[in-house]
Parts: structure tokens; sequence; C-alpha cells
């Protein structure tokens, strides 16, 4: 009774606020409290497989998938480093203490003895009780809570759901508008040409030879030109005449 009485309200009240915060991460972790609230409640009447599913499964689980799919919408860097709740740092700290506590009991309890209290209820294991209430007396309040939870998904995704209000562009699409807009912006619409290409070198200095043979200097980073290190090339191709009876001979290196 005493520890309903201290966590019901922290439970309700955390519930409440994550309704009514504005920011999704603040939102999460009054979540987090809620579940872990809830897996003390399942601990202290003696039910050592729900606290664990609770901790492990919703706590450890769904609300990680929930941070995770935060992380990937994006939240704000600057927002990280402004404690927005006061004594938010001590209070996390507190919270990591009384969860590790909770942790080694826990731990100690199931190492050192079994969990004694309702006898009647685990009479046979925890699991196995459970197992047996769940699909038996109350496996039709199972069974509605399971289609209740996917009615709540399929409704999420109804609700989130955008219609599209023009056609999804196509790959051509989106290539005749990337040629426009370099045209537009007068940018190189194709891949750069590497350092070296039909040059004399194929080091990063060496600029590449375009087909009319004079040097591109797209191929050289802007640093290395600043830094004056871009090596000499010839700016045109000279063929020799080859002599009757020889393989024709190319001057200015491999080609």
């Amino acid at each position: 009774m005493i520890a309903f009485w201290i966590l019901a309200p922290i439970m309700v009240i955390c519930a409440v606020g994550m309704v009514l915060v504005r920011s999704a991460v603040h939102s999460a972790i009054m979540l987090a409290a809620v579940m872990v609230s809830l897996a003390i409640l399942y601990a202290v009447l003696d039910a050592p497989f729900l606290f664990a599913v609770q901790i492990i499964v919703y706590t450890g689980a769904v609300l990680m998938l929930f941070l995770f799919v935060l992380m990937l919408v994006g939240v704000d860097a600057s927002d990280s480093l402004v404690e927005t709740l006061p004594g938010q740092r001590i209070t996390a700290a507190a919270a990591g203490v009384l969860f590790a506590v909770l942790l080694i009991l826990g731990i100690a309890q199931s190492t050192l003895g079994a969990a004694v209290g309702l006898d009647t209820a685990n009479k046979g294991g925890n699991v196995s009780a459970l197992a047996n209430l769940l699909f038996s007396r109350y496996v039709f309040a199972f069974e509605v809570t399971s289609a209740l939870l996917i009615t709540a998904a399929l409704g999420a995704m109804v609700l989130a759901h955008r219609e599209r209000l023009t056609p999804k562009a196509t790959q051509r699409d989106m290539v005749l508008q990337r040629m426009r807009d370099y045209a537009t912006e007068g940018l190189h619409p194709g891949p750069l040409p590497p350092p070296g290409t039909f040059a004399r070198h194929n080091s990063v200095d060496t600029p590449a030879l375009l087909p009319d043979g004079t040097p591109s200097e797209l191929s050289i980073s802007r640093v290395m030109r600043a830094r004056g290190t871009v090596r000499d090339v010839a700016p045109s191709v000279a063929v020799a005449e080859p002599p009757p009876g020889d393989v024709p001979q190319i001057e200015g290196g491999n080609r």
C-alpha cells in the first residue's frame, strides 16, 4: 500500500504531463517514468515475470523505439545544451541511483531467495500461473486488448498518412530537374574529371586533360591551387610520325 500511494500520484502526474508537454523528448521521459513505476508495482505484488517484461520489453524496447524515431525526425542540437527543466540533472542522477538500488534488490531477491507473498496466485510458478490466467479466465479480455492495440496502430497510421496532391516524381523527372537546375546555376552537370586523367602523372596535383588537350581546372582542389602545388601539364599532345614497319609511339606519356 505504501508503494502504491507513492507511485500512483507519480504515474498520474507523468501520464497527464506526457500528453500536455510540447517537447516529444520530455513526453518520452514521462512515459518512461510511468512504465518504471508500473514495473515497481509489479515487483511489489510478487510478480517478477511481469516486472521483467515491463522493464525489458516496454521500457527497454518500445520506449527506445520511440526515442529512435525521435532521433530520426531530428531534435535541435541547441536544445540539448540548455537545461530547460530546473534541476533536471540532479533529478536524473537521483532517479539513476534509485533504479540501480531497485535493480540490485531485484537481482538479490531472485538469486538469494524466491519471491513470497501471493502463494496462491504463484502456485506452480509465476509464469505458469500467469499463462493459465491469461488463456483461461481472462482470455476474452486478453484478445480484446490485442484487438484494441492493433486498432490503435492502424488508427495511428491512418491519422499520420498524408494524401499525395501531386504525382510522385520518377527517376527521369528528377534527372531532368537536376539538369535544369545545373543549367540555371551554371554548374557542371556530370561527374568531375578525376586528377591525372589522360595526363603524364596520376597524382592528385596533376590536372586532368580535356579532349582538346587543355588542363581542366575542375579536377584539382582549390586548396592545392592556392598553395601553388599544381603540376604543369602540356596544353597539347603531339603524335610523332612512326617509321615504316614500327609500332606508333605517342609522346607525352601513357594515354
